[in-house]
This record gives structure tokens, C-alpha cells and sequence, in this order.
């Protein structure tokens, strides 16, 4: 039997194997003509896709470093409908299946023992509580030169700021944090700082000094940063050594 045979064995258009080559393919308004639904469309773009990277990847002399990429429409657009799609039934059913419970009416005439913002704005309501770090100025007779809660907002706006502006100060072209130890630091100690401000915003439910609280809030991600910077400083060495011998050995100097 013939090379040719055994290809045409291979390629089969049942949906059970992969799909036809370019010149054989239907066109997607043949495939929309067919009205099969959006899970018949979603199957052949997901074969075309694999057909296609084999193709590229079995005419390619290198092995694993080539950067194959795919048009946007269909393939990537059909694919992130699917993945919508999915999540979004997903989240319906859950709030038809698992309805949130409903509490009482609040009380305007009592004040809450304790109140909190939503979880995700515990670090913000954290920086409100920087009251002792707000200096208290001799000149002014021992005045702080603006009130904790104005002082908080300012520190709001620091950290804000400074997560903006990270992007722009690292233009570097590393992938991977043992290849920059340092901006690896600084994001880590970012989380940690994250963490522990937002166990200073709910100190008063946490069963431990205060004082402990507020000082590890500044502790932890100076600690974490350097532990991180650290490790990743001894293993940048011998992590370059082993990606330069293996880029090597895929793209031999000409």
C-alpha cells in the first residue's frame, strides 16, 4: 500500500479523525450552511486548529522554541465563546440551584458593632488605619498636619499609584521571575503587603496584640521579598546555564 493510501485513511471527516487539508476544507460560509449548531462549529474549528499545527510543526526544523499562532476569527473567538458560554451557564445554574440567602431589613436606628467593606477591600480599608504613622509635627505643637482618615486616603492613592507605575518602570523581556529576581521581589512582597494590611483592617477580629498586627503588616513583605530575591538570585545561574545549553542544542549557531 502506498503513502498515499495510508494519508487518505487518516483523514477522515466524520468527526472521528482530523479534518481535511486547506483545498478540501469547506469554507465557513459552507460550514454555516449547514446549521449544525454552535458545538458542531466549536468541534471542527478546535480539529482545524490541531490540523493546522501539526502542519506547521512537522514543516518546522526546530522543535520547541517556534511560536505558532492562530487568526483571531474563528479559531480564537470560537473557542473563548465556548469557554464564555460555559462559565456563564455555569454561574446561571448556580444561582437558579443555590439561591443566596436574604437577610433582614437593616436597622437604621443601631449602628453595627462592627463594620467591613467587602473582602476584596480589605487592603484599601486597611490603609485608612495608618493613624499612627501620621506624624505629629513639633512646629504645629504637637499637631498632626492632617486628619488619619485624610492621611489614609493619601496612602490609598501611593499604593495605587505605585502599582500603576510598576508596568512602566520594568520593560524588560523576562518570562519567568528567576530571570529577574528583583521585579520578582518587589511583586511578591506586593501580595504578602496585600495580605497583611488587609489583617490590619480586621485586627479587632483577629486574636492577637495589636501592636504585633500593625508591625508585621511592614515586616512580612520586607521579610518575603528578601527571602524571595534570595532564592531566586541562586537559582538564576544555573537556570540560565540549562536554557542557554538547551536553546542551543535546538537552534545550533549556523
Amino acid at each position: 500500500m502506498s503513502d498515499n493510501d495510508d494519508n487518505s485513511e487518516e483523514v477522515r471527516t466524520d468527526g472521528t479523525g482530523i479534518v481535511p487539508p486547506d483545498d478540501e476544507t469547506p469554507t465557513w460560509s459552507e460550514r454555516k450552511a449547514r446549521k449544525q449548531g454552535l458545538a458542531r462549529l466549536t468541534y471542527e474549528y478546535f480539529e482545524r486548529s490541531r490540523r493546522e499545527d501539526q502542519d506547521l510543526r512537522q514543516q518546522s526544523s526546530y522543535v520547541e522554541r517556534d511560536v505558532l499562532a492562530f487568526p483571531t476569527w474563528p479559531h480564537e473567538m470560537i473557542r473563548n465563546l465556548a469557554l464564555t458560554s460555559f462559565f456563564v451557564g455555569m454561574i446561571i445554574f448556580l444561582s437558579a440551584a443555590l439561591p443566596p440567602h436574604i437577610g433582614p431589613p437593616a436597622d437604621s436606628s443601631s449602628t453595627p458593632a462592627i463594620i467591613l467593606p467587602d473582602w476584596y477591600l480589605y487592603w484599601s480599608f486597611g490603609l485608612l488605619k495608618l493613624g499612627p504613622l501620621n506624624p505629629e509635627i513639633s512646629l504645629l505643637g504637637g499637631q498632626k498636619l492632617m486628619a488619619d482618615r485624610t492621611y489614609g486616603v493619601i496612602a490609598n492613592l501611593v499604593v495605587v499609584g505605585f502599582v500603576a507605575i510598576v508596568p512602566f518602570l520594568n520593560k524588560g523581556s523576562a518570562r519567568r521571575p528567576v530571570e529577574q529576581p528583583f521585579w520578582a521581589a518587589v511583586g511578591v512582597s506586593g501580595v504578602v503587603f496585600a495580605f497583611t494590611i488587609a489583617a490590619l483592617s480586621v485586627k479587632n477580629l483577629i486574636p492577637m496584640d495589636s501592636h504585633l498586627i500593625f508591625d508585621l503588616t511592614f515586616l512580612l513583605p520586607v521579610l518575603s521579598a528578601f527571602l524571595t530575591y534570595a532564592v531566586l538570585r541562586t537559582m538564576r545561574e544555573g537556570y540560565m546555564f540549562n536554557l542557554n545549553r538547551r536553546y542551543y542544542r535546538l537552534r545550533p549557531p549556523k
